[in-house]
């Protein structure tokens, strides 16, 4: 596949970062579970940097390329995180089994799957967790709870962490078991230029403590579940 630089619409995404980052700095200094250096702020591209995928690009402050996802077409089994250089960093696989709720595993690396060319059947790993859609919940509430996320090792007897909000609108939160935020997807709400961004471009803050990937692999499979 043909790779795009895509050089004037990155330089714009990063422009854009930073002229809203002293904004953003201060919004959330004001908030106690996420005080000055408690955060990464991350800026989420709803597009791939080859011209054949459909993807996500996923920028930091600095302006660097940290992640992306090249293999995003349609509503696929499988989608590989990967990190700013092409290195498979996790692994989203739908479950398989007939079921009404939609769930799908996260595993370390890439799984040799069978949209995996690349892996081998020793790359191969158990899930370390599972995110499962809530069945229960009503769109209009902006306190809605989306998901579960379970570990694995734990047999999904109890959920580790749970997604509420509106990711339609770009507005969550993942909430650990003792109700502290530890990550955050937020509109980009900047209008710079005449450049007005939409639900394409979007903020994902990781709070302190919190992986970053996995943090990226949850917008991942929530953007599955609710787009």
């Amino acid at each position: 596949m043909k790779i795009v630089p895509l050089l004037k619409s990155l330089s714009r995404t990063r422009s854009v970062h930073n002229h809203q980052e002293q904004h953003d700095h201060q919004e959330y200094k004001a908030t106690d579970s996420c005080t000055s250096g408690a955060c990464t702020s991350l800026t989420v591209w709803r597009k791939s940097l080859l011209i054949s995928c459909k993807g996500f690009t996923v920028i930091d402050s600095n302006g660097d390329l940290v992640y992306r996802v090249d293999n995003y077409i349609g509503h696929p089994e499988e989608v590989i995180l990967m990190d700013g250089s092409g290195k498979s960093v996790l692994t989203m696989r739908r479950r398989k089994k007939l079921s009404l709720v939609d769930g799908w595993f996260v595993h370390e690396g890439e799984t040799g799957g069978c949209c995996t060319k690349r892996a081998t059947a020793a790359s191969k790993s158990r899930p370390t967790f599972y995110v499962r859609k809530n069945m229960n919940m009503i769109n209009t509430n902006p306190s809605s709870l989306l998901a579960y996320v379970y570990r694995e090792t734990c047999g999904h007897k109890r959920h580790a962490y749970v997604i509420e909000g509106s990711y339609t609108h770009r507005s969550c939160k993942v909430s650990d078991e003792s109700r502290n935020v530890v990550a955050e997807i937020k509109k980009k709400e900047a209008n710079i230029g005449g450049v007005s961004y939409g639900v394409d471009v979007f903020h994902l803050i990781v709070h302190h403590g919190f992986d970053s990937g996995f943090a990226m692999a949850l917008v991942l499979v929530l953007d599955q579940l609710f787009s």
